[in-house]
């Protein structure tokens, strides 16, 4: 099930940044990397959400500056 909802996640984020310019293509995908980064980080210490949380925002703004 884990499987079929990553492949799906991709999917729509494929879609999603279809069209776009290069500062939100690089946002999205900062902020995807990010969060989860930031989730793994969080879960250490308990903390998923908050983790998650920082972790997207902290990605968006590096992907943004980047792409």
């Amino acid at each position: 099930m884990k499987k079929y909802t990553v492949i799906a996640l991709l999917l729509v984020l494929a879609a999603a940044v279809t069209g776009c310019t290069n500062t939100q293509k690089g946002a999205g995908i900062g902020t995807l990397i990010g969060a989860g980064a930031g989730a793994i980080i969080g879960h250490q210490s308990g903390r998923d959400a908050e983790g998650a949380l920082i972790g997207g925002a902290a990605g968006a703004a590096g992907g943004a500056l980047i792409g």
